[in-house]
């Protein structure tokens, strides 16, 4: 899949995204230790993408 242009610069991606995926949330869940194994990964909290 490709970027749109806005998005890379010369050394790629250049603009912080303000959307995690999901696999994302829950690593940085984890870490807060707001996520345990076993619990449901849909319906998520919401998460700051620069934290």
């Amino acid at each position: 899949m490709s970027q749109h242009k806005s998005l890379q610069g010369s050394s790629g991606i250049v603009v912080k995204r303000n959307v995690l995926k999901r696999f994302e949330r829950v690593e940085l869940l984890k870490k807060r230790g707001v996520w345990k194994e076993g619990d449901r990964v849909q319906g998520l909290r919401k998460t700051k993408a620069d934290v």
